[in-house]
């Protein structure tokens, strides 16, 4: 006789993000994923390589996952996924997700096309793994059939409750232009979803959705500049996806950088400043302290929050666009003083003698350590980190959390105590030590001394200081015939550099610039086509480089990516300091 229990089939009630009707094959994972550099936007396949679900295609499935995590750029993913038609039937995840909501949220104002979100508990979305089907309709999650009378079905969708003011109301009006109408639409249903009770008035907007992502992005951004979209505030404009200037030099697509350059062009005939940069933090329109913004891309809230000190939600793509055409944004999230405490602490061990890799690889791990709540940091408030070290180390950082900002015990602004930073309150505590970073070092590197055909510096953008670091290491040498080397730039440190001499030894050494793109938006030949390994210094694309390049990529500090561009090779194990 069986002793086996047979299971009940699952149901659930949920919290609708996005009101609908799906049902398909069920893609579960107890992993949240990035969908810019996660997903392949055109056929909706998992192209992380790290990800359990890589290589699964999300077209027709119920997508369930905790939530998403990394880029800002997953809204325009998912917005081109659903116009393309492989996007999923649905999805559900167990924690509240404004990035792939919005993106829904967009396709509905914008294109009337749709697809359910439900949020169900942490305990049922666990019971889910093995289910193979999955119902998603009228406040319930369940199989087919497992329907019960039992359990209550949500009540209709309820009206706004965010309070506008009168010039709110006017920018809904029909005086006012379509986009500013459209964007304001856009900004109380999000308001909404976030349970703000009231709309800000926000300094200056970054914009991340400039990023070209397929038609969409593109039809997206001329729709708003036709409709007479006009930015309200001082608005700044993320890495685009081509060199402005010199794509055709450089020999990339001519389809692609066209539509890439057209999708800049849009923006910028809404106002917005050709900045192309995804350190904004390094121009001198950088926020001061306290002053609310809305800024875009991952790394960038991260570091206006943590460093300036400045107040920003992680604002998807398309949102970012919405606030500037309308000066208003939600008054939640990290806007909020009690939304910006710690919630976990992190306590790292003394590590003499490290370098500059030191600082990507405990972002990357404290991010998997703290996937959505803000951590603060200690034993490093004698560390004296750079600019730049913070910003490689909130990079990786963004890359393996969805949470907003970190703190540094005497390091960063909201941070003199550990008390000020946590408000307090009696946290958990985990550690980092030398074996877990050096065990993340071996995951970047699983095999080391390999030939190099790229080396890939700047993403984030590199700055002044980091160009001149650079042009130090290799100061009158010449780079190996057989090794590429590229760093990417904003149009402002390009200008600084080559007043400064520093481009010119640069290139003497053989390296090349490329201004306004990112590794993460770069396209061949500037990644060579028949390279087979990358080496960067940068967590951040040492995590979302193989998905989105299909090429191998390793990490190492900067002397040591310097060292190889003349070696040809990757370094034959791992930094002094880890060993």
């Amino acid at each position: 006789m069986s002793t086996e229990i047979e299971r009940a089939p699952f149901a659930s009630t949920a919290r609708m993000l996005i009101e609908g009707v799906a049902e398909g094959p069920l893609l579960w994972s107890d992993t949240a994923l990035s969908f810019w550099g996660g997903v392949d936007p055109d056929t909706g396949i998992v192209i992380d390589q790290a990800h359990p679900l890589h290589g699964k295609c999300l077209k027709g499935a119920i997508l369930t996952i905790p939530g998403g995590r990394g880029s800002c750029t997953g809204s325009a993913v998912l917005m081109q996924l659903i116009l393309a038609g492989t996007a999923p039937a649905g999805m559900v995840f167990c924690q509240s997700e404004e990035i792939l909501t919005l993106g829904v949220i967009v396709a509905e104002e914008m294109y009337a096309r749709s697809l359910p979100i439900a949020v169900i508990t942490p305990s049922a979305f666990a019971d889910l793994e093995g289910v193979a089907r999955l119902h998603i309709g009228n406040g319930l999650v369940h199989e087919p059939g497992a329907t019960s009378p039992a359990i209550p079905v949500r009540p209709a969708k309820h009206s706004s409750s965010v309070a506008l003011t009168a010039s709110d109301l006017a920018l809904l009006s029909e005086e006012a232009p379509k986009a500013t109408r459209t964007a304001m639409r856009v900004v109380r249903r999000m308001a909404d979803l976030l349970g703000a009770e009231k709309l800000i008035d926000v300094a200056q907007v970054h914009v991340d959705g400039c990023i070209y992502t397929g038609p969409a992005s593109l039809d997206f951004a001329e729709k708003l500049a036709d409709w007479g979209g006009r930015v309200v505030v001082p608005t700044s404009l993320n890495a685009i996806s081509v060199d402005q200037a010199h794509w055709r030099e450089q020999g990339t697509d001519p389809v692609l950088s066209t539509a890439a350059g057209a999708l800049a062009d849009a923006y910028v005939r809404m106002g917005a400043r050709p900045t192309f940069t995804c350190a904004p933090y390094q121009l001198d329109s950088a926020p001061a302290p306290g002053e609310d913004i809305a800024w875009a891309e991952s790394n960038a809230v991260v570091y206006a929050n943590s460093v300036l000190g400045a107040r920003t939600m992680k604002y998807p793509d398309f949102l970012d666009i919405c606030i500037a055409l309308t000066g208003r944004a939600p008054h939640a999230g990290c806007h909020l003083t009690e939304n910006r405490k710690a919630r976990v602490v992190v306590d790292v061990e003394k590590m003499d003698g490290r370098d500059d890799s030191f600082w990507p690889l405990l972002g990357y791990r404290i991010g998997t350590l703290a996937p959505n709540a803000i951590p603060v940091v200690t034993g490093l408030e004698d560390a004296r980190p750079s600019a730049d070290d913070l910003k490689a180390f909130g990079a990786a950082f963004a890359t393996t959390s969805a949470a907003p900002m970190f703190h540094i015990v005497g390091v960063t602004p909201e941070a003199a105590s550990l008390a000020e930073a946590t408000g307090g309150a009696d946290l958990p505590t985990v550690g980092v030590t030398r074996r877990d970073l050096a065990n993340d070092w071996h995951h970047f590197n699983p095999t080391t001394g390999d030939p190099i055909d790229l080396v890939a510096f700047g993403n984030p953008h590199f700055s002044f200081d980091e160009c001149n670091a650079l042009a130090d290491l290799l100061a009158g040498r010449k780079r190996n015939r057989d090794v590429t080397v590229t760093i990417t730039v904003s149009r402002a440190t390009h200008a600084k550099v080559i007043e400064a001499g520093i481009a010119g030894e640069l290139e003497a050494f053989g390296a090349t610039f490329v201004r306004d793109a990112c590794w993460c938006t770069v396209m061949q030949p500037i990644v060579p086509p028949k390279a087979r390994t990358i080496l960067t210094n940068s967590g951040k694309y040492a995590h979302y480089g193989p998905g989105l390049s299909g090429k191998q990529v390793r990490f190492a500090s900067l002397a040591d990516c310097a060292a190889a561009a003349m070696t040809g090779k990757a370094p034959g194990g791992l930094p002094l300091w880890l060993v």
